[in-house]
């Protein structure tokens, strides 16, 4: 006689649903409804990230712009792209990872609060750390970054 338990090989129905309840987006509304979904009101900005070393190293023959808490750089590509590329700079004499990947954080985030509408179009931006960065204020940064855009574009 065996142990083994005896466990019937049917299968289930087609019409029977799987084990994973399927993705319900927006409950409220029939997946009949004929209207189009709603666009959001701000749509992110994509920038584009410098990789290269030979990028950075074009970067900083452009203009220079130093305030506060960072330095900013910015080079006109003039190659008919008006994509905005950025790239940040921390270096380890401003702290150990955890400080420069903090700076670096809060850098992106400023560029995209500020980049779309201070920026220009078809350049490319690298934003160094300074150390006077780590301590300031976010408020401050912002200031610092929008003066910063101000001289270059002038």
């Amino acid at each position: 006689m065996s142990d083994e338990a005896h466990l019937p090989a049917e299968q289930p129905c087609p019409g029977s649903s799987s084990r994973f309840p399927g993705s319900h987006g927006d409950r409220w509304r029939s997946r009949s409804d004929p209207r189009a979904p709603r666009t959001r009101p701000q749509e992110a900005v994509r920038l584009i990230t410098l990789t290269k070393r030979a990028d950075f190293l074009a970067a900083n023959a452009g203009k220079r712009a130093a305030s506060g808490g960072l330095v900013l750089l910015v080079r006109d590509r003039a190659d008919g792209n008006p994509q905005m590329r950025i790239g940040y700079t921390v270096t380890k004499k401003t702290g150990n990872a955890v400080v420069r990947n903090r700076m670096k954080r809060r850098f992106r985030e400023l560029a995209r609060e500020l980049l779309p509408q201070s920026g220009v179009a078809g350049a490319d931006y690298v934003i160094i750390g300074r150390m006077s960065g780590v301590t300031r204020e976010f408020s401050a940064l912002r200031a610092d970054l929008s003066r910063a855009l101000k001289m270059v574009r002038q």
